[in-house]
């Protein structure tokens, strides 16, 4: 019988790094690393991740994302923001652009298994941040949209548009994982920039433009949503002591 994809892998106690000794590793996992929860099977990774085509519509087709998205801010606000606080008030765009960066490092590795992907510490940083972005976004966006459920339905874009977009960027953040791999470090640092941005939203008044006013409770929940996507990237990632 086939063991489920979302089986907890792990390594020796008694020698860490060191697979257990007579454990056949599953395909895709790594000696030293510990296999970790994706509701996105492997094999559909595979064909987005390792073929040109789909590895280049994802790097252009988030970037273009953005851009749109950059667009619907230029109307909201964007000019009376200062050029270097843009990252944290244009939240989709950033996220976009930083998925897109991360889906960019990969493609030197095409014609190539997942597994032979470029690995270092700056690109863990990177793919990690790009992961919290992306999920923090979508789940935010939710959230934000139900909390002022009346200024948005039934609006077919504003409501169900805007969210159901929102949404494609958690499933985009979760191709990153089988490619890639995080440290302790770079989780830390994920959490601190996006409680930053929490803090910048809530406390200066950064937060994308709403319908209504926000409040304590979408502040409180912004920060449960960017705890939740680094709770989730650790979940996800096979993390390794580099």
């Amino acid at each position: 019988m086939r063991q489920p994809s979302c089986v907890l892998w792990v390594t020796s106690p008694a020698a860490p790094g060191a697979a257990v000794p007579g454990t056949v590793l599953p395909p895709g996992t790594i000696a030293g690393a510990v296999r970790r929860f994706n509701p996105i099977p492997r094999r559909y990774a595979r064909e987005y991740l390792e073929a040109a085509p789909t590895l280049v519509w994802l790097v252009f087709g988030t970037l273009a994302i953005g851009v749109i998205g950059l667009r619907w801010y230029v109307d909201r606000g964007l000019a009376g923001v200062s050029t270097f606080l843009w990252p944290l008030f244009a939240d989709s765009p950033a996220a976009t652009f930083l998925g897109s960066l991360a889906f960019a490092t990969l493609l030197p590795a095409l014609g190539r298994p997942l597994e032979d992907a470029p690995f270092n510490r700056p690109l863990a940083y990177l793919h990690t941040l790009a992961f919290v972005w992306l999920v923090e976004t979508g789940l935010w966006t939710l959230v934000a949209l139900n909390l002022g459920f009346g200024a948005y339905f039934p609006d077919p874009f504003a409501y169900f548009g805007v969210i159901g977009s929102h949404l494609a960027f958690v499933a985009a953040a979760y191709l990153l994982p089988h490619a890639a791999r995080t440290t302790r470090g770079a989780l830390v640092f994920a959490l601190g920039c996006a409680l930053v941005n929490d803090l910048a939203d809530y406390g200066f008044g950064l937060h994308p433009p709403l319908r209504y006013d926000p409040g304590m409770g979408l502040a409180v929940a912004s920060v449960c949503t960017s705890v939740l996507a680094v709770a989730l990237a650790a979940l996800a990632f096979e993390r390794m002591r580099v």
